[in-house]
């Protein structure tokens, strides 16, 4: 099983299929590719958000954790 950014393919695949209204919509591997790193970032930027919630002794995470947390996200890529 081929992974990308660590998602498999098939799990990018099966997601993106799962809001397409035709069936029978293709998806090109670079377009998977692609979806993998918005995937791999969006779950780095929350992770980083409930850290910085937790360090902030907060239960929830909203729009200024997530401020605190851009810029460096922003380095990382």
């Amino acid at each position: 099983m081929e992974e990308m950014s660590g998602f498999p393919k098939e799990l990018v695949s099966r997601i993106l299929h799962l809001h397409f209204r035709d069936c029978k919509t293709k998806v090109s591997g670079d377009a998977l590719q692609l979806m993998a790193e918005f995937l791999k970032i969006f779950v780095v930027a929350a992770v980083r958000g409930v850290q910085q919630a937790q360090a902030e002794d907060l239960d929830t995470v909203d729009v200024d954790q997530l401020e605190k947390v851009l810029p460096q996200l922003l380095l990382d890529f």
